[in-house]
């Protein structure tokens, strides 16, 4: 919410990419970006003040997937190029689906996986708020948190989290969400999964600390470095 007025503190992290979520629109951002010297700013959202924005920088460029399925709305395809290297970027904020109970969170996500199937079979990232965790896994019937991972894993996609902290799904000891800013409740809701092939030994995550980041978002920032 209102990024335009807390972008200094992750600019500070002088990204290549950054994948927002409940981010307002490009006209709203755009003037306040404008001094970034950005690439590319894609967004997609139904309210303007609540979306998905994805932003290039440095030797990263965009382009949005004209085969999105607006059905499944916040699981936004990106083309992804970095330096000679053409990756597919699935853009994501998992919340309840506006016309199907059944579709809300993780199942919207499980719904796309499968929509674009074929797109997973070359490099790919999957970034955002699955707002999913295997604890929660008995609330779904069909493509709870744990089916999505395995999916992914059919297509050799890994959590970056996971592969390089070596935890299991729902034993997360780093917390990417601060329900309603309190400390208190801890959760393991936001994720990058990328493709076995895009990691390298110098791969690096980070999950942003309380302290330094909840004063901007309950959603702390999953700082990856040296992948793709």
């Amino acid at each position: 919410m209102a990024f335009r007025k807390k972008y200094q503190k992750v600019m500070d992290l002088k990204p290549d990419l950054l994948v927002l979520q409940e981010c307002e629109n490009e006209l709203k951002l755009k003037d306040d970006l404008s001094s970034l010297n950005y690439n590319q700013l894609i967004w997609y959202g139904k309210n303007p003040n609540k979306g998905v924005a994805v932003i290039a920088f440095n030797e990263v460029n965009i382009e949005f997937n004209e085969d999105h399925d607006e059905s499944i709305e916040y699981v936004v395809p990106i083309k992804l190029y970095v330096k000679d290297r053409d990756i597919n970027l699935s853009a994501i904020w998992a919340m309840p689906h506006r016309e199907s109970r059944a579709r809300s969170y993780v199942v919207e996500i499980w719904a796309a996986i499968n929509y674009y199937s074929d797109l997973f079979e070359k490099d790919s990232m999957l970034i955002g708020d699955f707002n999913s965790n295997a604890i929660w896994d008995h609330k779904r019937k069909v493509g709870n948190h744990t089916e999505l991972i395995s999916f992914l894993n059919t297509k050799n996609i890994y959590s970056v989290y996971h592969q390089l902290t070596n935890s299991e799904h729902g034993a997360e000891k780093h917390p990417t969400l601060y329900l309603t800013k309190n400390e208190a409740k801890p959760y393991h809701m936001d994720y990058c999964c990328a493709s076995h092939s895009l990691f390298g030994e110098d791969t690096t995550i980070e999950i942003g600390r309380y302290d330094e980041w909840i004063e901007l978002s309950d959603h702390m920032p999953v700082i990856i470095d040296h992948i793709g």
